[in-house]
């Protein structure tokens, strides 16, 4: 039976639409939880698949988090190895990082559902539904792109907003895993960072209502592609 750990920084920012892709494909999930479980290089390289999931931290924060030491230096002898391994949000950061590329903060926070600008390569990769689509941005920093990626989305304000390394490897910046009927806990757990930025919960909700059903829809599509993809010899 194939096998995918997925690392979780936050409980409530979990796999989302992913699992029952997973589940669909016979793929047995175990969570590690970020700052609480060891996460060290050698399991991270043996499962068929890692997920780096999302959360509120910076990874230039070691100093006030000392486990992203040792969750670097495992997801980047994940990506020396190849295998198939998905980052979203700071998960695509921290492979970012690991691949030796620069993170700061971005000139301002992207919350909610906005459009993106896709490159030739976004589309080609299977990511052309997001063209028209808005997708679910939650994000204040800004990863430069690795070296060896291809660029494959932007926005003004975030000019690498996905990449890629053969077909293998894909870091998204933006959510298109969010099961937007779950955008609760997501306005409960991000509730000062939202007062921070002066955003209303209430619009996000109904952006959820909205546009979340079509871009679960759209997501639900690409991350099924991109399974079938990353799962080929």
């Amino acid at each position: 039976m194939p096998d995918c750990i997925a690392i979780r920084h936050v409980a409530f920012e979990d796999l989302g639409l992913l699992a029952p892709l997973l589940a669909e494909r016979g793929v047995s999930v175990r969570y590690r939880e970020a700052g609480v479980d060891a996460i060290d290089a050698a399991e991270l390289v043996t499962p068929d698949l890692v997920v780096v999931l999302g959360g509120p931290i910076s990874v230039y924060e070691e100093d006030r988090y000392p486990f992203l030491n040792a969750e670097l230096d495992a997801i980047g002898a994940r990506l020396e190895a190849g295998k198939p391994t998905l980052g979203i949000c700071l998960g695509a950061q921290l492979m970012a990082k690991a691949l030796g590329a620069s993170v700061a903060p971005g000139p301002e926070k992207e919350i909610g559902w906005a459009p993106l600008a896709l490159t030739e390569a976004g589309r080609a990769f299977g990511l052309g539904a997001f063209d028209v689509t808005p997708v679910l941005h939650w994000h204040g920093d800004n990863f430069e792109l690795p070296a060896n990626a291809v660029r494959l989305a932007g926005t003004a304000a975030c000019p690498n907003q996905a990449f890629s390394i053969g077909h293998k490897v894909l870091g998204l910046q933006f959510h298109i895993e969010v099961d937007p009927t779950r955008i609760e806990q997501w306005l409960i757990g991000h509730t000062i960072e939202l007062a921070k930025a002066g955003i209303d919960p209430r619009d996000l909700r109904r952006q959820a209502e909205t546009i979340g059903r079509t871009t679960a829809e759209k997501g639900r599509a690409a991350l099924s592609a991109w399974l079938e993809g990353a799962f080929k010899p």
